[in-house]
């Protein structure tokens, strides 16, 4: 059995309170979050000992403890990701497989930095929103797509990622500028890609709606992708994978570009109707 080790800025979150059983579930008991390290236990929150205690985890006292006694390494943080710069240090020298949960960070020059860092010391590191692998995405054709439209739930500092990826898996990452069109709390963005090509992903809060998109191609087909399934089990077996062979969920280059586009897309949010370049 191989042992994960857990970093994260609060253990009682969504992905801390749910990866242990689906990487479970995903890998026959062949891997298990054996060891967890968090940085801060806010008031309201689990502990960190109760959580561990909970799910049968030994607490690790220091990043460097726990990248020592593991086997890979997953980096959390998934709604704090400016904390990912700090968290990311010492796995990231370690020459273990880490994976760093969504989002990989706020701005592309650090996202860089993060990926040299890893390059420097022969660490085998990727981060990917699970919406790239929702079974429905797989099956789209990718030749020709003229215009995308991409719509989904939560705000853009959150969930911004769910939406950029699908939308670069399938039109690439050469984007070129984006602007804001939403008003008020329903942010919405155009994105420009190399040749013309353009998407649009609005956000509409917390009303019910999943992630859904329309792609039209060049010729007149339309694609609807009236929902996205499956993502996050096909995300954890593709998270194991790659701890088992090295096999990176997305190219860090690519993972760049994206954290680009997040940081181009809050300059945009900042200065409504105005062309800003990533």
């Amino acid at each position: 059995m191989k042992k994960i080790g857990f970093i994260d800025y609060f253990i009682d979150e969504w992905h801390a309170n749910n990866y242990p059983q689906f990487i479970a579930e995903a890998t026959g008991g062949e891997y298990k979050i054996a060891y967890a390290y968090a940085e801060i236990e806010p008031e309201g929150k689990m502990s960190t000992d109760d959580w561990c205690a909970k799910y049968g985890v030994e607490r690790c006292y220091s990043i460097q403890e726990l990248c020592d006694k593991a086997d890979c390494i997953i980096v959390a943080s998934p709604d704090n990701p400016e904390r990912h710069w700090d968290l990311c240090q010492i796995p990231y020298r370690s020459g273990k497989r880490v994976y760093t949960d969504k989002t990989f960070s706020l701005h592309k020059d650090e996202a860089k930095k993060l990926m040299d860092l890893a390059k420097q010391y022969n660490t085998p590191v990727c981060s990917s929103s699970a919406l790239r692998f929702s079974k429905e995405l797989s099956d789209v054709a990718k030749q020709d797509i003229a215009f995308i439209n991409s719509r989904g739930p939560g705000n853009f500092d959150t969930y911004a990622i769910h939406q950029i990826e699908p939308i670069c898996c399938l039109l690439g990452s050469k984007a070129t500028r984006m602007m804001s069109i939403g008003a008020g709390q329903y942010a919405s963005m155009v994105i420009e890609f190399e040749g013309g090509r353009r998407a649009v992903m609005s956000h509409y809060g917390w009303t019910g709606m999943d992630f859904n998109m329309t792609v039209n191609y060049a010729d007149g087909k339309t694609v609807i992708i009236p929902q996205m399934t499956e993502y996050f089990p096909r995300f954890i077996k593709a998270m194991c994978n790659f701890f088992e062979t090295g096999e990176i969920l997305a190219d860090n280059a690519e993972t760049v570009t994206i954290m680009g586009i997040i940081e181009a897309g809050n300059k945009a949010l900042a200065n409504p109707g105005v062309w800003v370049n990533i």
